[in-house]
């Protein structure tokens, strides 16, 4: 018995020096990806300006403005936003890093965009409108990013209300201290508005981009347990963040020795600091918005697994999303296999962007990008999906296939085609149309004599400029934006429908859909006779 004592004793003195040593090795490693990160950020990051370093004070907190309803959500933000323009005017208007950034009223960019109104929540409203949508912009972004699917939603005859994610559009600071809990109290106050708009039989839909696809999921999720929440008619996501590199754990950390009150430290606080000459979208990057962009993913991951092992995930309204096969942001691999492999109902619908394919390209594209598309339309599946891409590897012509849940699949013809030079959309490029007047790569793309930024495409030397060429070679406007535009009438329709039951005129269909074709078929049985002489199967 002794001797069995010994042993045990002995394990335990091993057990726990093992622990020790893998305690120390951990806290080396980490001492040393801290250490690293706070050299590279003190020594090799560009010089921070006033907008990386002063705060405003006036920014809703869910801990501070908790009581607020959407009405006093928006006081809250005039408030911000006054006080944002009198610390504005205060700055050095001689150096030239604001002459020509979003900053200045003066600058280019702001004559742009009529000094940048969609950097706040915006409501586009109808006298007598015919649903309801929520809308929730981007990391980094601001409410344009969502404009153009806002404006298809209105132009259907629905209320649209695009909200301003705390953090977001006025100084890059201000991403420095921003939460994800803030970001969901202030879509659930939003939603509170909107879904309380909603007539009887109406639609209430709720959407977003890249981060703002991650909170309207997560929203339609947490509506299923929590009665408190009206639960959507639909799910829209353009780009959504479902899951990031695992390499952004590390921002949990990186950052540890900003603590340290040393105004050179300030800078560690940063991934990347850059110009800021987008006057809808932050350029330079801190070490918090990884930090926050991951705890929101991480969560929607474990709230979509418990709705799948509940079974709840089967009352989930139908999910639509647009996304790109190549999308060095947030990835496609997230949204195909943790969303979509976890829903269950052919009422969900992926619709895939492909690269380029034309032959005449396949000796520079990487053989990685088509394997996605490949292994979903080889495997079963539970959704539909659609592949945008050409039609064959010998034409720039695009065509879109559709697979359905049992296996059958068919092909229509678009109309459109490639541009020249172009061989992939991406993840900044989907929410905006080729002529966009801010983001627009067709020539006579711009605004009050200024081009549009996704029409630059300056070559040279970098440091001939403040801002470095390779960010220009990024499409920043997608040329298959009408898809999604008649994809989105296609959906409202067919939802007032189905949520009239048959009683919507075919005059008001014509009216919300006017591209209707045998190109955009509705198959429901629900669809009364005169709909489908209109919209034909």
């Amino acid at each position: 018995m002794a001797g069995l004592f010994h042993l045990t004793t002995a394990a335990g003195r091993r057990l726990w020096r093992l622990g020790v040593r893998l305690a120390w090795i951990t806290g080396l490693v980490g001492l040393a990806i801290v250490s690293g990160f706070t050299l590279y950020a003190v020594t090799m990051l560009p010089p921070l300006h006033p907008w990386h370093l002063e705060r405003l004070s006036e920014e809703f907190t869910a801990l501070r403005h908790s009581n607020l309803d959407f009405a006093g959500y928006l006081k809250q933000e005039e408030k911000l936003f006054a006080e944002y323009h009198a610390k504005v005017a205060g700055w050095n208007s001689r150096d030239e890093a604001y002459l020509f950034s979003r900053f200045n009223p003066e600058s280019p960019v702001n004559r742009l965009v009529d000094g940048a109104p969609h950097n706040r929540s915006f409501r586009l409203a109808q006298t007598q409108p015919k649903g309801q949508a929520l809308l929730i912009h981007g990391l980094t972004d601001s409410p344009y990013s969502a404009k153009a699917l806002a404006d298809s939603l209105h132009a259907r005859g629905f209320d649209v209300t695009v909200l301003r994610l705390p953090g977001h559009g006025t100084l890059p600071s201000m991403m420095v201290e921003m939460s994800h809990r803030d970001w969901t109290a202030a879509v659930r106050i939003a939603a509170h508005d909107v879904a309380s708009r909603v007539a009887p039989g109406q639609p209430f839909y709720i959407g977003g981009y890249s981060t703002g696809g991650t909170l309207a999921m997560q929203y339609a999720l947490d509506s299923l347990d929590n009665t408190a929440l009206r639960r959507p008619d639909r799910v829209l996501l353009i780009s959504p963040a479902i899951e990031i590199t695992r390499v952004a754990a590390l921002a949990s950390i990186i950052d540890f020795f900003s603590i340290i009150p040393i105004p050179l430290l300030e800078k560690v606080r940063w991934q990347n600091i850059n110009s800021e000459f987008d006057p809808y979208k932050f350029n330079s990057f801190p070490v918090n918005a990884s930090r926050q962009v991951n705890s929101s993913t991480r969560a929607l991951q474990e709230s979509l697994l418990r709705a799948r092992e509940s079974g709840r995930i089967k009352q989930l309204p139908p999910v639509v999303t647009w996304q790109s096969v190549v999308d060095s942001t947030v990835g496609s691999l997230g949204v195909a296999e943790r969303l979509y492999g976890q829903l269950d109902g052919a009422d969900h619908q992926l619709v895939l962007f492909d690269v380029n394919r034309q032959r005449v390209l396949a000796s520079v594209q990487r053989p990685q990008a088509g394997e996605l598309i490949e292994r979903l339309a080889q495997q079963t599946r539970r959704y539909q999906l659609e592949i945008v891409g050409n039609a064959n590897p010998d034409t720039a012509a695009i065509s879109i296939r559709h697979l359905a849940p049992d296996n059958s699949e068919s092909t229509r013809e678009t109309g459109l085609a490639w541009p020249a030079s172009l061989v992939s959309l991406g993840h900044v490029a989907l929410p905006f149309p080729p002529n966009d007047p801010v983001y627009g790569f067709m020539p006579g793309s711009g605004h009050n004599g200024v081009p549009s930024i996704g029409s630059w495409l300056l070559r040279g030397e970098n440091g001939a400029v403040t801002i470095t060429l390779g960010s220009l070679t990024r499409l920043r406007s997608n040329p298959f934006w009408s898809l999604i535009d008649e994809e989105v009438g296609t959906l409202v329709a067919s939802d007032l429908i189905r949520n009239a039951e048959g009683s919507v005129a075919c005059t008001d269909l014509v009216a919300l859909h006017p591209l209707h074709s045998e190109t955009h078929p509705y198959n429901s049985a629900s669809v009364p006779d005169c709909a489908r002489t209109l919209f034909p199967s």
